[in-house]
Formats: structure tokens, sequence, C-alpha cells
């Protein structure tokens, strides 16, 4: 009950930014979208692993017509830097990670594996800055790979010259419109939630076999959460228009003092749902999950000076945009 009702006051709050002070609150809801923008931007190639399957783990049986096809060939392992992957609060956190399917790939003479691993850009940046911090993520990688897909990779790697094995593009997809089954844990290892929505946690097997490079007082433990898996946000609803009317107010020479435009929106309760845009030459109205509703203005308009009002009771939202003076 607590936490609806500081939620009703937040939301009351913005409704009365809104109606009270406009500018102010289109400066809110551009901050918010910047930050959703930058969350949203694709995965990027960072570097290429090629490694090779050995034998398939233990109790590997579901998928064991894929485990036949990949053992043997080589596994083109695909770290990209996302930023939609949350970076580690501090060095001891686990190292959050996105993974995308496990898929054999055939055809004009090629005969080898590929899966797509993400990190954070900061995490891969700092591997950058400092080679013994790249080498050590290089293994756990590795070793997610190994648990995250049942195989036994043999010791030797490479980095390939290229950044990335395959299309950007269907790397891109890879990553973000599917998610991976649960995969299989050895007795070493367990599986837990967490509250910022990870979906897995993998402990790494005895740390005594990992080249452990890292000189952080924590990693030392023979156990300790090195890397945490998050699921990949599946792809937004296509949004539906919603009806409106503008009217353009003239003055007595016939030109254009003013648009006004009413928008209706039954699915809305609140002004604070509503992420408006305007520029000089037109307005973007989003409800997230709602609608969307994008309009070319006839007009080069004063965007500082446009006022929105809602209407609560008729879930009607008002707004007058006057046009720019010469």
């Amino acid at each position: 009950m607590a936490g609806a009702a500081l939620a009703s006051q937040l939301w009351s709050l913005l409704d009365e930014m809104a109606e009270n002070e406009p500018q102010a609150y289109r400066r809110f809801q551009r901050q918010q979208r910047s930050e959703a923008e930058r969350l949203c931007a694709p995965p990027e190639p960072h570097l290429c692993l090629r490694a090779r399957p050995t034998v398939g783990c233990a109790g590997a049986q579901p998928r064991l017509g894929l485990l036949q096809g990949v053992v043997g060939k080589p596994l083109f392992i695909n770290v990209c830097g996302w930023k939609r992957v949350p970076a580690p609060k501090v060095p001891t956190d686990p190292t959050p990670v996105s993974a995308g399917p496990l898929e054999e790939v055939t055809g004009e003479g090629d005969l080898y594996s590929i899966i797509d691993i993400a990190y954070n850009p900061d995490v891969l940046q700092r591997g950058e800055e400092n080679p013994e911090k790249m080498e050590h993520l290089i293994h756990l990688t590795l070793k997610f790979v190994e648990e995250r897909c049942n195989l036994i990779l043999a010791d030797l790697y490479t980095v390939e010259s290229f950044k990335l094995k395959g299309s950007l593009e269907t790397m891109q997809q890879r990553l973000k419109g599917r998610r991976m089954p649960t995969p299989h844990l050895s007795q070493n290892t367990k599986k837990e939630l967490t509250l910022d929505q990870l979906l897995h946690t993998m402990e790494a097997e005895d740390c005594s076999n990992v080249p452990v490079l890292l000189k952080d007082e924590n990693v030392t433990h023979s156990k300790v959460h090195l890397i945490e898996e998050i699921s990949s946000t599946e792809m937004p609803e296509k949004l539906s228009t919603p009806v409106y009317e503008m009217i353009t107010v003239k003055d007595t020479n016939k030109k254009p003092l003013k648009f006004e435009l009413k928008i209706e929106l039954p699915k809305v309760s609140s002004v604070s749902e509503c992420d408006l845009q305007i520029s000089k030459d037109d307005i973007i109205i989003e409800v997230p999950e709602k609608y969307k509703l994008q309009l070319d203005l006839p007009e080069l308009v004063d965007e500082e000076t446009t006022t929105a009002v809602f209407n609560k009771g008729k879930r009607v939202l008002f707004i007058t945009v006057p046009v720019a003076k010469p």
C-alpha cells in the first residue's frame, strides 16, 4: 500500500508540473527519452574469438543433435558491447552478460558454429586499457559458453583479426530477438534471481583452474559470482495512432498565428504517461505500449512557448503551438 501511495503522489506531482510548468515537464521528458534511447542502442561488435569444442558435457542429451553438429568444428564467439547490459557497480560485483543462441552454420563450404556474447561497453573498455583484464574476461567468456551450451572447449583459442563473424544485422537480431533456453548447470554452479531482473547467475567452477588475473581480493576465493546473465528485451509491439484534430488559428490577414491540437487518448489516465516532443517543424506524442503520433507542422513554430493541458475527465490532450515570428 505504501508503494502505491508513493506512486500516486509521484504521478500527481508530474501532473502538476505538466499543467503549471510545461517547459520544465518537457525538459524532464526529453531527459528520460534521451536515457531510453541510450539504453536502446544496438549491440556493436568488439572482438571475435575462435575456439574448438571437443565434447559435450554430461547431461546434454536434450540437445544432443545440436551438439553432434557443433563438436569438432570451429566455434566463433562474437564478443559485443551493448549499453543495454548494465556494468558492475563495483569491481567485485559479478559481470552482467547477455547471450544469444548457439547456431550451426553450414553451406558454401563453411562448417562452424557461432554464438554472440554482450557486455556493457565500459567492461570492454577497461579490458582495452588493461590486457590482463581483457585476458581474464576472455577466459570467463569461454567458461560461460561451456556452461551455457553444455560444451567442453579446447584450451587453445585465438582472437581473430576481424571483430565480427557473420553479418552485423544477424548478430543484433540474435541478441535482441530471442531467449535462450535455461542452461544445464553443473553441481558446482547454481541459478538464482536478483532484484534487477537478472535471470541467471553463474558461479565459476574451482577458480584454481581459471587464470584469475584481476587483483581483486574477493576474486581469489575458490567460488565467486563472476558473470550474471540477463535476458534480452522483447521487441515492442506496434503502437496505435490516436484520433486527433488540428485547427489553424489565423489573424485578420489570414496568416497562421497558432495551431490547436486535440488528441483523444482514451487509454491514458494521467498526463505523466505521455511523452511529448516538439521541434520547430513537428510534434511527436508517444504513450509507451499504447499510442504514437507524429505530425509535420505546415509552419515553423515556437516550441518554447507551446502549452499542453490534459483533461482527465475526457481523456483528451490539448496542445497549443504558436507559430514562430519571422
